[in-house]
């Protein structure tokens, strides 16, 4: 099974979609492993956002992600990373198939309510960057046997 990050941003905070969001994951089928609230540090930020520190739009960025707190989770399933890109939908919200989080809710590039990890190395970087030891949990659904065959199991 593979685990991925995704972080709720201020946005999806302030408009009360956090319950419309995790929902939307878990009826995918996804597993909820970790989930908190926090609020971003200048250091996180910078971590987190290296590869766009050069970018015109850093500093937007950076102060609308240090708007609000954001409510970090971590999430498991075969295929997960593609699986939540997938219910999330592209990051330009105006042109996100309807049906996906930012297609249904958003309409911004920045302000799309979720960042979601973008390949297996980067969620395994990520969820270790917003997780300590200890907050993951690792337990058995009772409907796994719902959401994927046997075969996909073994």
């Amino acid at each position: 099974m593979e685990r991925t990050l995704v972080i709720a941003k201020p946005d999806a905070l302030q408009r009360k979609l956090i319950g419309e969001i995790i929902s939307r994951f878990e009826r995918k089928g996804l597993k909820l492993i970790g989930l908190k609230m926090m609020a971003i540090s200048d250091a996180l930020i910078a971590e987190h956002y290296a590869h766009h520190a050069d970018k015109p739009f850093f500093e937007n960025l950076k102060k609308f992600m240090q708007s609000a707190p954001v409510v970090v989770m971590a999430l498991e399933g075969l295929d997960a990373v593609e699986s939540v890109r997938l219910v999330a939908g592209q990051t330009k919200s105006r042109v996100a198939d309807m049906g996906t989080i930012r297609g249904d809710l958003a309409m911004s590039i920045q302000i799309n309510l979720v960042h979601t990890s973008d390949s297996l190395e980067n969620a395994k970087t990520e969820i270790a960057r917003f997780f300590k030891e200890g907050e993951l949990f690792a337990y058995q659904p009772s409907n796994l046997k719902l959401i994927y065959s046997p075969d996909e199991l073994t």
